[in-house]
């Protein structure tokens, strides 16, 4: 799925395309709101690198998002991964309290989804 989001408010002269995996898609959709997910973008939107990179999965990062009724600490990871400051692809998203790390082997996956998006994005 392909979202492309400005955000006027912020004052912001710049647009991100955001690109959601079907896993992503479907977990957003089911874990958070459409508000919630569009302060999401609008962070990414002010600071595309302000997720933690995530060592061993190819430039992949991970953000804090807060859930209905809990704070960062206690909300939703998002996996992002940043093309460039204008293509942002959205790979994964979990509640803190099911999962606090990732394993080894789901970096191994992870850097190789990261490898081939941006294998496909060079072609384009």
């Amino acid at each position: 799925m392909y979202s492309y989001v400005e955000i006027e408010e912020l004052e912001i002269n710049s647009a991100i395309e955001f690109i959601e995996t079907p896993l992503f898609e479907s977990l957003r959709k089911e874990l958070i709101s459409d508000d919630e997910y569009r302060a999401l973008q609008s962070d990414i939107i002010v600071s595309p690198d302000i997720g933690q990179l995530i060592v061993g999965t190819g430039g992949l990062r991970k953000i804090r998002l807060a859930g209905s009724g809990s704070g960062k600490s206690g909300g939703y990871r998002s996996i992002y991964l940043l093309i460039n400051p204008d293509t942002v692809y959205f790979l994964l998203l979990y509640k803190k309290g099911k999962k606090d790390t990732l394993t080894d082997n789901e970096k191994k996956v992870l850097k190789q989804i990261s490898q081939s998006i941006k294998r496909e994005h060079d072609h384009e």
